[in-house]
């Protein structure tokens, strides 16, 4: 049995992930960071708790001797760096607290490895943000495009980018660099503006909510199902060499076409409930990202369950289920 390390296994992607883990025979150790309040903590991945597959120990990403102490107990094969504090506008608000999360949590998660599994696979979870608004004359970004970042967030993200290809080289230790685009779905965080429009078309539907306030509506995203990229996750460490790759779909799709198109399934009209607000939009601005993955679809066979409507489509079901009548 193949042991997998997950930090921020409470996350979006990490319950995915530890899903996907678990049913192909994993045993998957998850770490969790202290919370007073534990029970809303694990809420992501209360359907996989009873596994006896699955053990959660307490660590934190900042602290060396937790993770010395879980590497060492538990000698994983495989590490998946998945926690960070991600969401771009509070990065401009808590600049310190998100690139120490991001930048000395992937040395401290690198460094750990390296002493006590230097034979673990590891993905580290890049971001296209890292790029801001630089992209190749066709419009996409692709690995090879040059990084600019424009927050915070991105800014430590590059960090923990470059530091992953080091460790590669300098140690020769198996290290991953999964620079993924958007990827949202019902589980997504409710200050993140997918799951923020779909949660507040359905109360607007319902007559719980009159107004949904939002940023900068013209800007664009590649926007992809978080179950698809936790997929191309796995498949990078299952590859024969370590590499770094981009997971996106290739389209990208604006806020104001995901406010129309949310809307209009629930039979309203945004441009009658949607404002915009100044205080959602970034003290500098990402207006466009498209990322093109047809390295990762060549290499790793990496294909996507889910188009852009259809993640959409379950992200309202599911978000019915929570908004009660």
């Amino acid at each position: 049995m193949r042991t997998a390390i997950i930090t921020g296994i409470t996350g979006q992607d990490g319950s995915f992930l530890a899903e996907l883990l678990l049913e192909k025979g994993y045993r998957v150790v998850g770490i969790v960071r202290r919370h007073s309040t534990p029970e809303t903590q694990t809420k992501r991945i209360e359907n996989i708790k009873g596994n006896p597959n699955l053990i959660l120990e307490y660590g934190d990403l900042l602290d060396l001797p937790s993770l010395l102490h879980i590497f060492r107990e538990y000698n994983p094969q495989e590490i998946y760096n998945l926690a960070a504090q991600s969401h771009v506008k509070v990065s401009f608000g808590q600049p310190s607290f998100t690139t120490d999360t991001i930048t000395t949590g992937t040395l401290n998660v690198l460094e750990a490895a390296r002493v006590c599994c230097p034979d673990a696979r590891i993905y580290l979870a890049g971001s296209s943000e890292m790029y801001g608004n630089e992209r190749d004359s066709d419009g996409y970004r692709r690995e090879t495009t040059i990084m600019k970042p424009v927050s915070p967030y991105g800014c430590a993200k590059v960090y923990g980018f470059h530091l992953g290809r080091t460790y590669r080289e300098a140690y020769g230790m198996f290290i991953c660099n999964g620079i993924l685009f958007n990827h949202e779905s019902s589980r997504r965080g409710l200050n993140f503006v997918t799951n923020k429009i779909v949660e507040g078309a359905i109360k607007i539907s319902k007559g719980k909510q009159e107004k949904l306030a939002l940023g900068n509506l013209n800007a664009t995203r590649d926007w992809g199902h978080a179950r698809d990229y936790v997929r191309a996750m796995w498949l990078m460490l299952q590859h024969d060499k370590p590499d770094d790759y981009v997971c996106a779909t290739g389209e990208s799709h604006s806020v104001r076409e995901l406010c129309h198109l949310v809307f209009s399934k629930l039979g309203l009209t945004y441009e009658e409930y949607v404002t915009v607000d100044p205080k959602y939009y970034r003290p500098y601005e990402l207006d466009d990202l498209k990322g093109d993955p047809s390295k990762a679809e060549k290499v790793l066979n990496w294909y996507k369950d889910y188009t852009f409507e259809s993640m959409i489509d379950e992200m309202i079901t599911n978000m019915y289920l929570v908004v009660k009548e």
